[in-house]
């Protein structure tokens, strides 16, 4: 097939949730398809990232792009005028006149046999109508993530705030799905959420992934003792509001359980909030960038994943599993992914389960290694990134039938 790829970023550094599974993906698809890859560039991208490219795509088109910066005078600025705006700020803040026109001369001056719109952000630069047969893949329910961002919200202003944004998110998003032949979500929750919400045709589920090569374990003889580690891009409204919550409620209970306890914070971006938390407390260690999670998770004792806001699943979880560094998550933080609590995973969602919950692997290491051994006996039979491929591939094939069968 010949994709066209709509995206807001390039994918280097891969570095966070959705640029891993785009960029997983694209690598196998690219082995099979023609992929011309169309992108928003704001300039934050690695310096080679547009020679890198050439690993997940044929043909790359990047359009310049220049948003506020966030915190700057500007992108408070921008906040406040998308008060009048029908649309969400995550929605609105990536719609570039350029890009369409970009997207209008490669419908009109090439042949493709699918346009994938990757998140839904995208969609707000397409077309109503397409002519060419499209999916939309979802890596999240986005509204999901706003109403949950409410829920927890102590402070009235932000709470007001998060519902606006959630309700414009809702309407934006259950418009675009329809605007689509196929919707393609990374779960059967995910699916079902969009067949029931939102009347969407069939819409189908695509597998998360993980790279069981490059997700290798080291050896568990290099874990430390009493060692929690928490990955994610903390510039994520939900992986900053987990960990601040893990560190604020969850730490004093786990200190009171388990004598030296440490929790290490490792992704990008952390806000001066956790770094200050950080400073405050010495067994809180807030790495921010790093080149490489691997050894992280070979170090750590275990993982823990304590969303209590999220969409999509979290490729952080099968990383961990497939590094044979056990897991504790939330429910929240694990929705999406067909794991067995106690079996592949602990689970708990209040303070005092996640604290009990760490507190046992950290204080019993046969259970820890029990557990992290069968999860990675799961995830490396069912989930390499080849499979899941091959299951998005079918999909954009059925959306070329819906297409030209007219049954979107």
């Amino acid at each position: 097939m010949r994709i066209l790829w709509l995206k807001t970023e390039l994918l280097h550094p891969v570095d966070k949730g959705g640029k891993i599974r785009t960029y997983q993906m694209l690598r196998a698809l690219a082995r099979e398809h023609e992929v011309t890859y169309l992108t928003l560039d704001d300039g934050g991208a690695a310096p080679d990232a547009a020679a890198l490219a050439r690993e997940y795509c044929a043909n790359l088109v990047a359009v310049p792009f220049h948003p506020p910066r966030r915190g700057s005078a500007g992108f408070f600025a921008a906040l406040a005028g998308n008060l009048a705006s029908s649309l969400p700020y995550a929605v609105a803040r990536y719609r570039s006149p350029a890009f369409q026109a970009r997207l209008e001369n490669l419908l009109r001056d090439h042949t493709f046999d699918v346009v994938v719109c990757d998140f839904l952000v995208p969609a707000v630069n397409v077309p109503r109508e397409l002519r060419v047969p499209s999916v939309l893949f979802q890596h999240n329910v986005e509204a999901e993530i706003w109403r949950r961002h409410t829920e927890v919200a102590g402070n009235p202003v932000r709470r007001a705030y998060f519902e606006l944004q959630w309700r414009r998110m809702e309407r934006f998003e259950r418009e675009a799905c329809h605007r689509f032949d196929m919707v393609a979500a990374v779960s059967e929750q995910d699916a079902e959420f969009f067949r029931k919400r939102y009347g969407v045709s069939d819409p189908v589920a695509i597998p998360t992934g993980v790279d069981i090569e490059y997700f290798a374990p080291e050896g568990h003889d290099a874990r430390e003792e009493r060692h929690l580690v928490f990955t994610g891009s903390m510039d994520w409204m939900p992986n900053e509001d987990g960990i601040l919550w893990f560190a604020e409620q969850v730490m004093p209970l786990l200190r009171q359980r388990v004598a030296g306890v440490r929790l290490s914070v490792v992704g990008r971006s952390p806000t001066a909030r956790l770094k200050a938390l950080a400073d405050q407390h010495g067994d809180i260690v807030v790495t921010g960038r790093v080149p490489d999670v691997r050894p992280w998770l070979t170090r750590g004792t275990a993982s823990v994943v304590p969303l209590r806001v999220g969409g999509g699943t979290r490729l952080k979880i099968y990383e961990a599993m497939a590094m044979e560094c056990p897991v504790v998550s939330t429910t929240i933080g694990a929705e999406g992914l067909p794991l067995k609590p106690g079996e592949h995973l602990l689970v708990a969602d209040d303070p005092e389960g996640l604290a009990e919950a760490c507190a046992s692997l950290l204080l019993d290491p046969g259970m820890a290694r029990g557990l992290a051994l069968a999860a990675a006996r799961y995830v490396r039979e069912r989930f390499g990134w080849d499979g899941v491929a091959r299951t998005f591939a079918a999909a954009c094939e059925t959306a070329v039938v819906k297409h030209r069968q007219g049954t979107r």
